[in-house]
């Protein structure tokens, strides 16, 4: 089960992921994720320190969203990632596709 909640702050969407990203759930982080495009927004920050799990269903669906974030020149970074969920993004090869940063702070940073 998981829990995806969006507020503004500042020039970035923020989406907090809390709990596990599995088949059955990985259709919330989803539409969390159109929403926030759907709203217009160019900026985004996918705040994982709450994040226990991901799928491969999970990690489809940040797959998902790569190409259309470059057609509509949007930049989603990623952080706060355990040893365990950052392990999976690592074998599968999305930290060369995605930006995935340690903390808010680096985050924010790199958002510019």
């Amino acid at each position: 089960m998981v829990d995806v909640k969006r507020i503004q702050e500042g020039n970035y969407d923020l989406l907090t992921v809390v709990g596990d990203v599995d088949a059955s759930s990985s259709i919330e982080l989803d539409n969390a994720i159109e929403e926030a495009i759907e709203s217009g927004g160019k900026k985004f920050l996918i705040d994982c320190s709450n994040l226990d799990y991901i799928s491969s269903a999970g990690l489809g669906v940040f797959m998902s969203y790569i190409e259309e974030f470059r057609k509509r020149d949007i930049t989603m970074i990623i952080y706060g990632l355990n040893e365990k969920v950052a392990n999976v993004f690592e074998i599968l090869g999305l930290d060369q596709l995605l930006v995935i940063k340690q903390t808010k702070e680096e985050a924010k940073a790199a958002l510019g």
